[in-house]
């Protein structure tokens, strides 16, 4: 079995994207805002939606299982306030929560969180709650960055984050550190921003002992970790300057990165440098890189073809391709066993 853990909705029927223009509109505007009521999308839209999409694409590549969660860019939490997040992201997660039930084989729900900047992240507990217990949600995305790009939230390792640790360990669900849109014109959202803060969150593991205080805590960085493998040296020396314990004793225990890295080069490196027991397929396809590369003539997010053609082991691409998301996300383990699987 392949199990991508990285899928985002970003095929949404354009309902979506109008709901959510008049939502923006009225925090200026004389309009009253929509009621989630307003939007209505027929599960025949949904269909229509992933089938030539995200279903095709997953039929084409042998990917059995998506981890799918609301479009990355689209959470943007500097919109407004807690209530404006709040109620885009019911409305996000609903919709996953949807799709999944259409596809229960192919598609398993994960959240995003109504964070908002400068609001305490306790306030998101509740929808990972209504997201866990009733959706089926298997993890969560959580933005270490909400301003969009500003980054005025204190660090992961600040105790203000605990309360959304102590449910996801009390649920025993991963979170995946995933920022969304950036409005600071000096980081290109999907070229910089989601780099940088896969980059960020790790030397914010590395400085803290978050560990020591959530031992079973999982936390996935996306995209190989931006610039982590290739980096891993300073890494490892700036943790003994800190006076920490190794990377391997520190943070790896609970930290894990996915292969959203679009070319061979790149994910020979993450393989070679990040132990195999810490990687997890992924492609994020029909995200933000989707053309076709043509030095390969593959897609660019055609990510199985760079795992098989490394240097592991087929126990290790097995490892990789499976077990290991069924060891992070234990939920989709227990999904997937229920189904016979």
């Amino acid at each position: 079995m392949i199990i991508d853990c990285h899928g985002h909705y970003t095929t949404a029927p354009p309902a979506l994207a109008a709901w959510r223009e008049r939502q923006i509109a009225a925090l200026t505007g004389p309009a009253a805002p929509p009621s989630p009521a307003d939007l209505r999308i027929s599960d025949d839209e949904l269909r229509e939606s992933v089938e030539p999409n995200q279903l095709r694409m997953m039929d084409e590549r042998g990917i059995d299982v998506t981890v799918f969660s609301p479009r990355a860019s689209f959470m943007a939490h500097h919109v407004g306030d807690f209530r404006t997040s709040a109620a885009w992201a019911a409305l996000c997660n609903e919709l996953c929560h949807r799709v999944a039930g259409l596809y229960p084989e192919r598609f398993v729900p994960a959240a995003m969180l109504p964070q908002s900047p400068g609001v305490d992240p306790a306030t998101c507990v509740p929808e990972l709650t209504r997201c866990v217990e009733e959706y089926g949600a298997v993890a969560v995305n959580l933005n270490p960055d909400p301003s969009g790009g500003h980054w005025t939230a204190p660090p992961l390792t600040d105790r203000s984050w605990y309360p959304l640790y102590e449910k996801l360990v009390e649920y025993d669900v991963p979170a995946m550190v995933h920022v969304s849109t950036s409005v600071n014109p000096a980081f290109h959202t999907t070229g910089a921003h989601y780099l940088n803060a896969d980059t960020t969150a790790f030397m914010q593991l590395v400085q803290g002992d978050l560990f020591a205080d959530f031992p079973t805590l999982r936390l996935v960085l996306p995209h190989g970790g931006g610039a982590v493998p290739y980096h891993w040296g300073r890494f490892r020396g700036l943790a003994m300057a800190l006076g920490k314990p190794p990377l391997e004793e520190h943070v790896l225990g609970n930290v894990f990165f996915d292969t959203c890295v679009y070319h061979q080069s790149g994910i020979d490196l993450l393989l070679d440098v990040v132990p195999a027991r810490n990687v997890l397929f992924a492609s994020e396809m029909i995200g933000a890189v989707r053309d076709v590369d043509p030095c390969t003539g593959h897609h660019f997010d055609d990510t199985r073809r760079y795992v098989e053609a490394s240097t592991l082991s087929a126990e290790q691409v097995a490892a990789v391709q499976e077990h290991n998301a069924r060891a992070v996300y234990p939920r989709l383990d227990a999904l997937l066993k229920r189904q016979g699987r």
